[in-house]
């Protein structure tokens, strides 16, 4: 028996390639188990098996996903990966296609990071047109963090060294632990409501993930954003990602880089002022040196060695402008009277008494042709009736009549009688002359052939 179909491996493995990829519970997955076989290639792609004690699974993760990853997978590591199940369709093997991974231990908080992280971003918290740039010269500087921690330490000695006259305004608050986050959303509401610094610095020193928690919650990421004042974010270390430093108008690395970021350094200031004052010293003694100089070609020009040849020569311009004024206002002046004299008889052309002249000589004109018309139109329609009148009479049916014909009619003069065929001996019928009418009956019939003539 012939199949009626057959498929090729490469056809069934793509089959079941789309079947997996449509599944959408299979393509956002996250997979806890331990690292085997791990192999990086020298294209930068991770091939490595996870396993756990119920099965294994081969999985492959894609340089582009995992040169972000804050440490370095190894065999014997159990972390948590996320991903999509395909399948390779050269050796039809199905795999895991790994997009980001975590240690595990922390898998729960870092499920709970990217799921805000997510929500906050399609809800466009994190983009960069909210963002606002820092004032170049701060008047005062607002830090929220501990009042104990290193990172205090750190900002208020960097701000101290670069910019010794800012003042620093510290709200200090709890960074760990349940209290943290509410105690973060109202230092920054306090700090708006105060209005005396225009930049906050919000952050701490690093720590675990749960110890910066505080800092990924939702509450705290959009009391950073609603902030009228721009804010830089300072958690932990450079590695260190919270969801405050998505949400901040400018994230710093430490603490020490946010306070470098914050204000600029004195020192710095003081050798721009004194370059621009030997700039501005040597662009005022050059300033000085062209007038100066102006001043001397001023001295030796004509117009203050020999003033009065300056001025006859002005004069003797001023008695040409004077003429060419008067020859040109004397011409304007005959074309203005030109003009007028011709705009006096396009005036009188059309004033009104001769415009009521010219329409009664129009309607008598009318007046005349409308009445020669009307004559020759009634003459037209009277010679039109008059032989009307004679063609109706000439067709008249009593002319004939009068001749000797007559006109036969039913018994109740509906209908004309035209043959022997519409009547009955017996019948009474009505017969019209040229001078009266006729009531008679039928007492016989008698049919006669009518002939071609």
């Amino acid at each position: 028996m012939e199949p009626s179909r057959v498929l090729s491996i490469r056809d069934v493995n793509r089959y079941i390639k789309m079947k997996l990829e449509g599944d959408r519970q299979l393509q956002d997955v996250w997979l806890r188990g331990e690292i085997s076989n791990f192999t990086r290639h020298s294209s930068g792609h991770m091939y490595f098996t996870l396993k756990d004690e119920s099965g294994r699974l081969k999985s492959i993760m894609f340089s582009s996903h995992n040169q972000k990853l804050p440490f370095v997978p190894k065999d014997g590591m159990k972390v948590l990966a996320r991903g999509g199940v395909s399948v390779y369709e050269r050796d039809g093997q199905y795999q895991f296609y790994v997009t980001a991974m975590q240690p595990d231990g922390i898998g729960s908080l870092y499920l709970a990071f990217e799921q805000l992280k997510r929500k906050l971003e399609t809800e466009g918290l994190f983009s960069e047109q909210l963002k606002r740039p820092l004032p170049r010269y701060p008047r005062a500087i607002g830090v929220i963090t501990s009042p104990t921690g290193a990172a205090v330490r750190d900002i208020l000695i960097t701000l101290q060294r670069r910019h010794p006259s800012v003042p620093v305004l510290l709200y200090p608050v709890s960074v760990q632990g349940t209290t943290a986050a509410p105690s973060i959303v109202k230092a920054i509401a306090a700090m708006n409501r105060l209005g005396e610094a225009d930049v906050l610095i919000v952050g701490r020193g690093g720590g675990s993930l749960e110890e910066l928690w505080a800092f990924n919650e939702e509450e705290v990421a959009r009391a950073i954003r609603q902030s009228a004042i721009p804010i830089i974010s300072a958690v932990g270390h450079e590695t260190d990602f919270t969801i405050a430093d998505f949400a901040a108008d400018l994230r710093a690395a430490t603490p020490t880089a946010a306070a470098e970021l914050a204000v600029p350094h004195a020192a710095e200031l003081r050798q721009q002022l004194s370059s621009m004052e030997v700039r501005m010293a040597k662009s005022l003694r050059l300033t000085v040196a062209k007038s100066r100089e102006r001043w001397r070609h001023a001295a030796r020009s004509p117009y203050f060695t020999q003033p009065r040849r300056a001025l006859l020569a002005r004069a003797e311009q001023l008695d040409r402008l004077r003429d060419r004024l008067k020859y040109r206002a004397e011409g304007h002046l005959a074309r203005a009277k030109q003009q007028l004299s011709r705009l006096e008889g396009r005036l009188a052309a059309v004033s009104p008494a001769e415009q009521a002249a010219f329409a009664r000589k129009r309607a008598d004109n009318a007046a005349k042709g409308l009445s020669l018309a009307m004559r020759a139109a009634l003459r037209e329609k009277r010679s039109r009736f008059g032989h009307g009148l004679r063609q109706l009479d000439a067709l008249s049916p009593l002319k004939i009549m009068a001749r000797g014909y007559s006109l036969v009619y039913d018994e109740q003069e509906k209908s004309l009688i035209r043959t022997i065929n519409e009547v009955q001996p017996g019948d009474v019928v009505r017969v019209r002359l040229a001078d009266g009418r006729l009531e008679c009956q039928v007492w016989a019939l008698h049919e006669e052939e009518i002939g071609n003539g």
